[in-house]
């Protein structure tokens, strides 16, 4: 696992930060050349996301990693979801959120074949 793309904090630290913002990293796993690894867009996405949570005080989660790549499909290593599956996942995760409180998400979207985010939020 790379560092940096889940959160360390436990129940009590949350309990403290008492935050009512999430933050939410989402990355993609496709192609990305010869050098660079699949995971590159959740890399950036969750540097993001953890440059404002800290900023912010936001409760960081850690990345939705697999999302839309079907503009990628075919070469080697690329998964995809489709864009109802990645809809239904973050609204899934902000219901979650709401029923512990955290009334506001702040998806950070590393991937440009996520459009549809835009429709979610």
């Amino acid at each position: 696992m790379i560092a940096g793309l889940t959160t360390t904090a436990a129940t009590t630290d949350e309990a403290k930060r008492a935050a009512d913002v999430a933050a939410l990293p989402v990355g993609s796993f496709e192609q990305h050349g010869v050098r660079l690894p699949l995971i590159t867009n959740t890399i950036v996405a969750c540097a993001i996301a953890k440059s404002a949570a800290t900023a912010h005080n936001l409760m960081l989660l850690p990345p939705v990693t697999i999302s839309c790549s079907q503009e990628h499909t075919g070469w080697a290593g690329t998964v995809s979801i489709r864009s109802a599956t990645l809809t239904q996942i973050v609204t899934d995760i902000a219901e979650s959120l709401r029923q512990a409180g955290v009334d506001r998400l702040v998806v950070v979207n590393g991937h440009g074949g996520n459009y549809v985010l835009s429709n979610i939020v």
